[in-house]
């Protein structure tokens, strides 16, 4: 993983100074709120509805032990002992005090991290496929590319006070993890014809309460073009989007309104004026920044322990079969944690579970962890023959449920729990459903199903692109919650379908229940995923099992 060079340390610092100086002009009365609030957004810090969060971003998903240690430690000294990994790849701190962000801010800088660029109208924190470096489908690593884009935008003097936010993500691989189409921006690291190593670029995607899909803006750019091609969609977004209405300033808006023809002839036109000043460095420093990320030194090891636990153990061999996936050496196993025990909160992980998965990197998977989108840990290298051990550990810490891709395996914003922008309940929905579902005994017969659910119309908990996705909604005070059918967020993406009427707060986990078991009696075999009987059947049936009393009406 990149390694911070002396500019690179003697930046974060200054920032850190900086807003330690804010924060005392602050609290001294020298600075109001609202001219507190643009300096503390380019630092990570949010007013939420019952405390500060700290949103601390983790490029493209990668942490070493050290670095998760201390976020454990953070947890402890300032905030409750737990943190909350995001759909964004960044983790939260919901509970800091104002004078102490500043030395959380020096601690994070200790093992090289920050919070810039976290919040505010400007570029956000690159994302990336989680099994990046490890995926058996991949061109390549696409995390070099995420870490240049990375340094690229931080403190661009030009991008800082955008429209809106600004979200770029990066993939490599033919099944994509890492929802690139939803993204303003999104490289995809493809072959042409030619055996040509080079990017396709998407724009324009977005959720939100106008969701789009991202448009090919260019088909195969040069490797030597990216940056310079980025930079050229940047300035036609700044200089072209909406600042009249925040609803309609990000870019999925310009480029509806103007065309993905228009926009890519403006984009075309900067780029030749922008691309002469770009002498050649950037590619110098992707191959620099490549060093740091060499392939794991693996180990050679018998497979007798992982196959004899496979064999006599059936709780291994359940996380085993749900939480592995390939890797490109085959003596190797990719393992998901999954932050998405039965009641718990998705997506959230005490000091202690850090301490442990850390442990875990660092004595059996190279140093590395990998937070994804859709908010668990990986471990992305580990000999199948330490598999055994790791579920072990996993187990005594409430982290080895056997769950991933599952219908408990929910993505889900903190809702009106902590955010100050929510109109309902996010976590006790996603509770409820997984407890709901674990009694049943149904998860692994009903098979992969992504539900996820957003507290408000803003999807953070990316609800459009969920197999089942739920909105919750305000309607006259009462929490109302939206199904929507047959999203995707893979390289078929798709936005999710409204299915009819919303139901009341203790009206949706009987509904969500209604729909899934309705499924298993509308599905060809049991190989036939809830996604793909949507398609084949499309929604009707699917609406008559969740408003039954519909069906009834009409046959009255």
């Amino acid at each position: 993983m990149y390694k911070y060079n002396d500019f690179d340390e003697a930046f974060i610092r200054a920032r850190t100074a900086q807003f330690r100086k804010q924060v005392e002009r602050r609290v001294a009365g020298n600075l109001t709120e609202d001219e507190f609030k643009p300096l503390r957004l380019m630092n990570g810090l949010y007013l939420q509805l019952h405390a500060y969060m700290l949103r601390v971003a983790i490029p493209y998903g990668t942490l070493n032990a050290r670095q998760m240690r201390q976020l454990a430690y953070i947890a402890d000294k300032w905030d409750r002992g737990y943190g909350h990994f995001t759909t964004r790849q960044n983790i939260q701190f919901n509970w800091p005090r104002l004078t102490d962000v500043p030395d959380m801010l020096d601690a994070l800088a200790d093992v090289e991290m920050h919070a810039n660029q976290t919040s505010g109208n400007t570029i956000r924190n690159v994302t990336s496929d989680h099994f990046a470096g490890a995926a058996v489908d991949e061109i390549e690593d696409p995390r070099p590319v995420a870490e240049l884009l990375r340094q690229w935008s931080t403190d661009h003097p030009e991008f800082q006070f955008l429209g809106r936010k600004f979200k770029i993500a990066v993939g490599a691989s033919e099944h994509d993890r890492a929802v690139l189409k939803a993204h303003d921006l999104a490289v995809r690291i493809v072959r042409n014809d030619a055996g040509e190593t080079g990017y396709e670029i998407l724009v324009g995607g977005g959720l939100g309460r106008t969701p789009m899909i991202g448009k090919v803006l260019h088909p195969f750019l040069p490797r030597e073009d990216l940056l310079p091609y980025v930079e050229a969609v940047l300035t036609v977004y700044n200089t072209l989007g909406r600042r009249d209405n925040k609803y309609k300033a990000r870019i999925k808006i310009t480029v509806h309104e103007n065309g993905i023809d228009t926009i890519r002839a403006l984009v075309d036109e900067q780029f030749a004026l922008i691309r002469p000043t770009f002498s050649g460095y950037d590619q110098e420093l992707l191959e620099e920044i490549r060093a740091h990320f060499p392939e794991p030194d693996y180990v050679k090891a018998p497979l007798d322990a992982f196959e004899t636990a496979y064999e006599n153990d059936p709780v291994f061999r359940s996380w085993a079969d749900t939480n592995l996936s390939a890797h490109t050496n085959p003596d190797y196993a990719i393992a998901t944690i999954s932050l998405k025990k039965h009641g718990q909160t998705p997506g959230d992980a005490t000091s202690e579970q850090m301490r442990v998965m850390a442990d875990l990197a660092e004595a059996f998977a190279h140093d590395e962890l990998r937070i994804s989108h859709e908010q668990n840990v990986i471990l992305p290298h580990v000999h199948k023959s330490h598999l055994p051990a790791i579920h072990a550990r996993l187990k005594a810490v409430g982290l080895a449920t056997a769950n991933i891709g599952l219908v408990s395996d929910i993505i889900a914003c903190p809702g009106m729990d902590y955010c100050a922008l929510a109109t309902a309940r996010s976590i006790p929905v996603a509770q409820q459903i997984a407890t709901r579902f674990d009694e049943l005994k149904l998860e692994h017969e009903i098979g992969e199903l992504k539900i996820k659910i957003s507290g408000c119309i803003n999807a953070c908990g990316h609800h459009h692109m969920g197999h089942i996705g739920i909105l919750g909604l305000d309607r006259a005070g009462v929490e109302n919650y939206q199904i929507t059918l047959g999203g995707d967020g893979s390289e078929n993406a798709a936005i999710g379908e409204r299915a009819g009427p919303g139901f009341a707060y203790d009206e949706i986990v009987p509904a969500i229940e209604r729909l899934v078991l309705g499924y298993l009696d509308l599905r060809e075999s049991p190989e036939e995923t809830f996604l793909q009987a949507y398609r084949r059947l499309g929604a009707e049936p699917f609406k008559a099992v969740l408003y039954p009393e519909a069906k009834t009406k009409n046959a009255a």
